[in-house]
């Protein structure tokens, strides 16, 4: 019941903050601090495109994606003459690795730029090639996530990946060889999955637990509405009812031998590079269909490639939305994003926010007491078991309201 109520509530709140109708497009300001800041890159190309991603993607074409790589790197160039400062770099997608000399030469570039602590970069199981080893680790990167989903056959056909990326065999084989290459190499994993059963993950988690892999993401199931069509379609009815028991088990299975670096992410190493939302406050995002939040305010990049590409070209940012969060918003994001990584210091964002954050949120603190969501060891709030998947559904939702935002960018861009 409860699982119920936090699905409804999130569910109409992103939705509330994550509309952009009318909002006028602001120049990016100037920026004279040095607050830490991470750098978003996103690479929209695939080769092929998977049925349940709600991401901006599109079929990989080598000229138009090497035009997009120089725009990107100009873009990057405008970040810093503005006196923006990222010590962090994550590249995702898409896949990012489709042109790895393009790659290597924007991740060169914003290194120059910048003075950058961690990479991390995503990618998938058949580009972990020797080569395109050596030219990110030539990079520095230092963690490197690989689309891996599921080692079920079965359901890698369903999803239109066997063919592309081999057998659950073959993936496991690839990551065994890439294990101890980077600092981190992290499997990314999808539960909840259309008629997914326990016996199945439970397969993925021997799987996983034999590799001894760096670092494990599961992500529960997130697609947009239009993607929920597609996914009705070709491999079964989205819905919920066993999300919570297949988490459990996850959890259970993982954390003998694992970390809490966040609610789905589990780490075998104390510090551990993670996923930006938890790792920074604020992230500038640079590429098409991108998305940022600086300085209170979140944005999007426009999803027309060949319109992003002309834009830069002629010196001007792609900005296409934006939209001011009101101070009780911006707490909102911190509650939820501190949360997430499963504690969160409450002097730290009373500090922030001049005594105000507590007294703002009360309702929402109050609530996920009552739901025994988290204890008090101070200054810290502490997720509990149970809070942890109660996170895991606030994540779901909000990024399930990125995605429908992405797909309402790309019906008014008269994309596909």
């Amino acid at each position: 019941m409860i699982s119920k109520i936090v699905t409804k509530m999130a569910r109409k709140e992103f939705a509330r903050a994550l509309r952009f109708e009318g909002k006028t497009v602001p120049e990016l300001p100037e920026c004279a601090d040095n607050k830490p800041r991470l750098l978003y890159l996103h690479i929209p190309f695939c080769e092929e495109l998977c049925p349940y991603c709600s991401f901006h993607r599109v079929r990989f074409s080598a000229p138009l994606a090497k035009k997009y790589f120089t725009a990107l790197r100009c873009e990057i160039s405008l970040y810093r003459d503005k006196g923006y400062k990222f010590s962090g770099i994550y590249v995702g997608g898409g896949t990012p690795t489709v042109l790895i000399q393009e790659l290597a030469e924007t991740l060169d570039l914003a290194r120059k730029s910048f003075t950058i602590r961690e990479i991390s970069v995503e990618t998938n199981p058949n580009h972990l090639t020797a080569k395109n080893i050596e030219i990110l680790q030539r990079c520095h990167v230092n963690r490197l996530s690989v689309g891996v989903q599921t080692f079920n056959d079965e359901l890698l056909k369903k999803m239109g990946r066997l063919e592309k990326y081999g057998s659950g065999a073959v993936i496991a084989e690839k990551l065994r060889e890439t294990q101890g290459a980077f600092g981190t190499l992290n499997a990314d994993m999808i539960f909840n999955l259309p008629a997914q059963s326990s016996e199945e993950l439970n397969a993925d988690l021997d799987v996983l637990l034999d590799l001894k892999a760096d670092q494990v993401t599961f992500y529960p199931l997130m697609v947009s509405h239009l993607t929920r069509e597609l996914m009705d379609q070709t491999m079964g009815a989205v819905d919920f009812k066993n999300e919570y028991s297949l988490y459990k088990l996850i959890a259970r299975r993982l954390e003998k031998d694992y970390n809490y670096s966040s609610a789905w992410c589990f780490s075998r190493k104390e510090s551990p590079i993670d996923e930006y939302v938890v790792d920074y406050d604020e992230y500038a995002g640079l590429g098409s269909g991108a998305i940022g939040y600086l300085n209170g305010v979140c944005y999007a990049n426009t999803f027309d490639i060949p319109k992003y590409i002309k834009l830069l070209e002629k010196g001007n940012l792609p900005l296409m939305a934006a939209r001011q969060f009101e101070l009780a918003d911006r707490m909102r994001y911190d509650f939820m994003m501190k949360f997430f990584s499963t504690k969160l210091n409450l002097l730290e964002l009373e500090d922030k926010y001049e005594g105000k954050f507590a007294k703002t949120l009360w309702k929402e603190i109050g609530a996920f007491q009552v739901a025994r969501a988290f204890r008090y060891f101070p200054p810290y709030l502490q997720l509990t078991p149970w809070g942890r998947y109660l996170w895991v559904i606030m994540m779901r939702e909000f990024f399930i309201a990125v995605n429908n935002f992405r797909d309402y960018c790309r019906k008014e861009a008269g994309i596909e």
